[in-house]
């Protein structure tokens, strides 16, 4: 690893701006303080801890780490990255940028400040230039579940179009015909995909795309919920629903017991799945499947190889979802109904192809 001599000998400055740099002393003029942060990054600098060189890598998120609406999935990719580190025996810590990240410093002086090694970014639709920022600085980092044009961006994200298209094929197949899709409103490059598998696959099959059948949802229990009191409702509801997130999921499933719509018998539904949580339902839900743990764990075993030197210094790597069949999908019924939120039933006679 680098030490602060050999940066200064590579920017041509003292060991001094070096020290003054790193710390973001307001006297080091910024184009001296880039060319001292480029040589570290470069040179594979690493903090200290006392004498000793750190092996923390960090979970960093743009704000709050971890939010109900996140589901399984960060908790998942959590216990994937302590597995991951575990092959060079470093340690995790979960990093704030809003909350901790202060205005004048870089993100390298900042991430150095943490004492960490590289970086996970977790991110979303609106934070996605702060991970092109952290790569450009070079500062040694990964963004998890999203996929990036940028060639400086590492990355690790699973492609979820082709399986969601191939679920909504399935009911198709089964034939259904009136199909929802319910998708997060936050956009972000997962969501967009599955809205874009769903329309593609009724598009193949000739069925028009009906802007009432797609709705933008809150990808949390209480989201499902919602969704069901809305979609059922209807004057005439769709007899298939594609649910983007697992939460979501869950509370639809949920709400349909409370309402005593059957499941597959009324209504089939499609789930996403980012763990098991499809094998603890009644009955298991038909998903769409990502190994959000695996994600974690490759993306940590990378990062920590890489800085010690014993990996390439880029990784992007897209893995496949899968779709799983289970129990929440059969044909559609030959009389429909809606259902009210106060659990009134109307019929609307026959299913319409």
């Amino acid at each position: 690893m680098s030490s602060v001599r050999a940066i200064a000998k590579i920017a041509k400055v003292s060991v001094a701006t070096v020290s003054r740099a790193l710390n973001n002393h307001p006297d080091v003029d910024p184009a001296t303080r880039d060319r001292v942060l480029s040589a570290a990054n470069q040179s594979g600098y690493a903090p200290q801890m006392g004498k000793r060189l750190t092996t923390v890598i960090g979970l960093v998120y743009p704000g709050e780490p971890v939010k109900a609406d996140y589901g399984a999935f960060d908790s998942a990719v959590l216990a994937g990255i302590l597995r991951g580190v575990n092959d060079h025996k470093f340690d995790v810590k979960l990093i704030n940028l809003q909350r901790d990240k202060s205005i004048e410093e870089t993100y390298t002086q900042f991430f150095m400040r943490k004492g960490l090694r590289g970086i996970v970014l977790r991110t979303f639709e609106n934070t996605r230039s702060i991970c092109s920022a952290v790569a450009a600085e070079g500062f040694p980092s990964i963004v998890v579940a999203d996929r990036f044009e940028d060639p400086r961006v590492n990355f690790i994200c699973c492609d979820s179009k082709g399986d969601s298209r191939r679920a909504v094929e399935h009911l198709i197949q089964l034939g259904h015909r009136r199909i929802a899709c319910c998708v997060h409103h936050v956009p972000d490059t997962d969501h967009r995909d599955r809205r874009e598998g769903y329309a593609e696959a009724l598009q193949d099959h000739a069925i028009p795309f009906d802007p009432a059948l797609a709705y933008d949802i809150v990808g949390s229990f209480d989201g499902g919920v919602a969704a069901i009191n809305r979609i059922m409702g209807q004057p005439r509801p769709p007899t298939a629903i594609y649910f983007t997130d697992p939460l979501a999921t869950l509370g639809a499933m949920r709400r349909c017991q409370e309402l005593d719509v059957r499941v597959p018998h009324d209504l089939s539904i499609v789930g996403f799945d980012d763990s098991d949580i499809r094998q603890h339902t009644w009955p298991p839900f038909t998903a769409v499947c990502q190994d959000a743990k695996m994600l974690g764990e490759e993306a940590a075993r990378w990062l920590t190889a890489s800085v010690l030197g014993q990996a390439p210094s880029r990784l992007r790597l897209i893995r496949q979802t899968m779709l799983e069949v289970n129990l929440t999908t059969a044909p559609p019924p030959k009389v429909q109904f809606r259902v009210l939120p106060d659990g009134t039933r109307l019929s609307v006679g026959e299913t319409q192809s």
